[in-house]
């Protein structure tokens, strides 16, 4: 898929690409400010490259560990690839490379991944006139969006981990119905997505550094408090990361604590029983007997007297173990 933006009434508008049948090339208006393209096909990446005069990154350019593979400037243009969060709502969010490409004063994205600023930008910027004069600043207000939309992954992941640590640590601590396998997979799927925000902001702030010594800060002043600013929330981000993921590496050693200690709970009055039952099955194993000559058959009050035994040999251990508080 292939979008591209221009000015249009001041505002940052969607062009009409236009594309012919089949094997047709696809045309990118000149005036485009802004081409956004996800998992190109052969004509879309023909098109890019008519229009930029190089290749744009493919997925393994893309997937490259190396710093030197990430960021770097080619062909006139500077090439910025950052790993960006996608399907947070979902159980299995991904952190996929994106590619922010600054050619002149167009920008170009590619992308294999579908992240929620992109089109949150896009319909942001239809309606915000005299905002988006350049690709830079395009870049800019894309890059603050992506950093508001983690900002608003990891509020709601700090949201979810104090639920969950109300539901470990609360007045209903010993709940028998409380669901401790549920706790666990959600503290670790909290987790995941908190590891992921972490690895994106670190990739994100070493782009923004790369950016920073990369563009003409003369030519540019606007970009210098906006780079600035975003760096100072990359920051601060990454530390909350840190935070939440020290705060749910306790839950869940606490949750492994409490299940130990419920079964250790367990295991205990389990063993009170049977020491409380001990004393009553051998007097009446032994009472059991089918020996020929045992005294207590031929005694009138034998049977009294081991009911009373039996009882008295489980009632008093039991009240030794309240006396104790082992109960």
């Amino acid at each position: 898929m292939l979008r591209s933006f221009g000015l249009r009434d001041n505002c940052l508008r969607r062009n009409l690409t236009c594309s012919g049948e089949s094997a047709d090339p696809i045309a990118v208006p000149n005036e485009s400010l802004w081409i956004d393209i996800f998992d190109p096909s052969a004509q879309e990446r023909d098109a890019v490259k008519a229009l930029f005069g190089f290749d744009p990154p493919t997925k393994e350019d893309m997937d490259e560990i190396e710093i030197s593979s990430r960021l770097y400037q080619e062909d006139g243009g500077v090439f910025m690839t950052a790993l960006v969060l996608s399907k947070t709502e979902t159980a299995e969010p991904e952190c996929e490379g994106v590619s922010f490409i600054l050619s002149g004063e167009r920008l170009l994205t590619v992308r294999y991944s579908e992240p929620q600023p992109f089109n949150t930008f896009a319909n942001r910027a239809e309606r915000q006139a005299n905002l988006w004069p350049r690709g830079d600043i395009v870049l800019a207000g894309l890059l603050e969006a992506i950093i508001d939309r983690t900002a608003d992954v990891l509020e709601k992941v700090g949201a979810e981990v104090d639920t969950l640590s109300k539901q470990i640590f609360g007045q209903n601590g010993q709940d028998p119905t409380r669901d401790y396998r549920k706790i666990l997979l959600g503290l670790g799927n909290r987790n995941d997505l908190t590891s992921k925000a972490r690895e994106s902001l670190i990739s994100m702030g070493r782009m923004l550094a790369f950016l920073s010594q990369a563009i003409d800060l003369k030519a540019t002043k606007d970009m210098k408090g906006h780079i600035k600013i975003m760096t100072r929330d990359v920051q601060s981000l990454a530390d909350h990361t840190t935070y939440l993921a020290n705060k749910i590496t306790f839950l869940l050693d606490a949750v492994l604590g409490v299940v130990n200690i419920e079964q250790s709970r367990i295991i205990r009055i389990l063993s009170v029983a049977a020491t409380v039952f001990l004393p009553p099955t051998l007097l009446a194993s032994i009472w059991g007997m089918n020996f020929k000559h045992m005294p207590e058959l031929e005694w009138p009050f034998g049977y009294g007297v081991a009911l009373v035994s039996i009882v008295l040999s489980a009632v008093l251990p039991y009240i030794l173990f309240r006396w104790r508080k082992w109960l």
